[in-house]
């Protein structure tokens, strides 16, 4: 038995960030699923969208935030994230980040999809992300305790308070859990996201009762780099914010007549024109032909372009949409609390609603910062006591169940619960993940085989989203049924709450 003050788990920008407001005052245990450096901030190519600019104001970015999201949004989480934001990334700089600056040393913005305007800041071009995280690890690396070869396996819940976790080899307790694992992109065959991005916290914390919502709310990036069938690397939009456009290999610009920002709208909206065109036999590419300078200003990408031998200077590159982001997750407050007592959840594990049906490009970096921030203060004000050490044996049975390979986990959520979905489409996933006996997945310990407890998260998180995709009987934002083709009145304002004991429609967020 260990004991901590705090226990993170994973090792993204949102997990660093409350380990950071906490290291001074805390005793802080970090677990990683592998490699401390591998989470999809890591990845994250975009910037960090805030309203900075002297000609911007956060009531602009906060209506666009709103309009992405299709006003599914929690609007008093969105007010937060703006208001906030500004702060939170000069409390950053304070520290000593750099954001790129121009010749006069001046704040470089950036433009990306459905923003009115210039307020996106990057790092290293196109490698906000890995800048960030990078100098995070520097702050943390001898104030925190990073554990990388012991997987959490499992929350400890004991008289209906999340206690400590469960890992492969050994239990740990503190006085306040935080899940901060991240997405679920690798549900789908073609992602932006880690390898190690299976869904594992949030069906974590769905077992031990926590609720989730906006399951059914999975954004496809529309630009992954395309090669010989498969999608090897993201493409940043902001690469579509200095001037490319997506075009077919007959030489027509796919966004014309699609939405009056063009290849600058929603995510959701060119996700499906680009998936449109490729189910009629069309390849896609991004013209950058009109970028001077691509290979100083997007380097990362250039590079990925050059591992692949994709020839960026010929101005085209293939793509493809993939899944990139989950809008919901495990339900959280604005001050990261679960609904279970003791436990925490922040960045893209959790549900804060503040993307509502559709994130605005460039907002998780923000909402790591701005809502991690909150996290650790709700803790440090509650002044919680350690849990008692001897009560924590385990009541559940170990699951033993044959189950499906990851492959057609993924093959099943991309022909049937992607960008564009239907009733006989998501019934039909429903019914594969229910042969996997749910139940007991749900409500029996987890395996400890690394690979079989993979699955088993990804099973139960797969038939969370395609359950809530199925009760959504309407289209909106990235949720986007062919059957339902408008969004509903009915659903306005409504999400699909869900626990393991029950399922409910929730008017309103608070």
């Amino acid at each position: 038995m260990h004991k901590a003050d705090v226990i993170i788990v994973g090792s993204g920008l949102a997990a660093l960030m409350v380990a950071y407001h906490l290291c001074g005052h805390k005793n802080v245990i970090v677990f990683t699923k592998s490699n401390k450096e591998v989470s999809n901030s890591w990845l994250a190519q975009g910037g960090v969208a805030a309203a900075i600019h002297p000609a911007d104001h956060w009531l602009s970015h906060y209506e666009d935030t709103i309009t992405t999201g299709c006003e599914h949004n929690d609007d008093e989480a969105v007010r937060i994230l703006v208001q906030e934001g500004r702060e939170a990334i000069e409390q950053f700089m304070h520290l000593g980040f750099s954001f790129d600056v121009d010749e006069r040393g001046e704040l470089l913005f950036g433009r990306e999809g459905a923003h009115r305007m210039r307020r996106i800041l990057h790092a290293g071009g196109d490698a906000t992300g890995k800048k960030m995280v990078e100098f995070l690890f520097e702050k943390l690396s001898s104030r925190v305790l990073f554990i990388e070869n012991d997987p959490v396996i499992d929350l400890l819940v004991n008289d209906g308070r999340c206690v400590g976790v469960r890992t492969k080899n050994g239990l740990y307790v503190a006085e306040a859990t935080i899940v901060a694992t991240g997405g679920i992109g690798q549900l789908y065959t073609f992602t932006s996201n880690v390898e190690t991005a299976t869904g594992d916290g949030i069906a974590m914390a769905y077992r031990v009762g926590a609720a989730v919502a906006d399951m059914e709310f999975v954004q496809f990036h529309p630009t992954m780099l395309y090669v010989d069938g498969k999608a090897v690397g993201l493409i940043s939009e902001a690469v579509r914010g200095e001037g490319a456009t997506l075009v077919t290999d007959d030489g027509r610009h796919v966004m014309d007549g699609v939405h009056p920002q063009k290849d600058l709208a929603p995510r959701d909206i060119v996700s499906r024109a680009i998936d449109r065109e490729m189910k009629n036999g069309h390849l896609v590419f991004l013209d950058i032909s009109a970028i001077p300078h691509f290979s100083s200003r997007f380097p990362t990408i250039t590079s990925l372009c050059e591992r692949y031998q994709i020839n960026w200077r010929s101005g085209l590159i293939p793509v493809v949409p993939g899944a990139h982001f989950l809008m919901g997750g495990i339900v959280v407050n604005v001050d990261g609390e679960t609904t279970l007592p003791g436990l925490y959840a922040v960045g893209e594990a959790a549900c804060t609603g503040v993307h509502g049906a559709n994130r605005l490009a460039s907002n998780s970096l923000l909402e790591a910062l701005v809502f991690s921030r909150r996290a650790a203060h709700s803790i440090l004000k509650k002044k919680e006591q350690l849990p008692g050490v001897n009560k924590y044996e385990e009541t559940r049975e170990n699951v033993c169940i044959p189950l499906p390979t990851k492959e057609q986990i993924q093959q099943t959520m991309t022909e049937c619960v992607g960008i564009v979905r239907n009733y006989d489409q998501l019934l039909e996933a429903k019914q594969w993940f229910e042969q996997y006996s749910l139940f007991e997945l749900i409500h029996c310990a987890p395996p400890y085989d690394d690979e079989e407890r993979t699955i088993v998260n990804m099973l139960i998180v797969g038939w969370l989203v395609t359950t809530s995709a199925l009760q959504r009987r309407e289209s909106r934002g990235a949720h986007y049924r062919s059957d339902e083709p408008f969004e509903r009145q009915y659903w306005e304002k409504r999400r699909i709450v869900r626990t393991k004991t029950e399922h409910l429609i929730k008017e309103g967020f608070r």
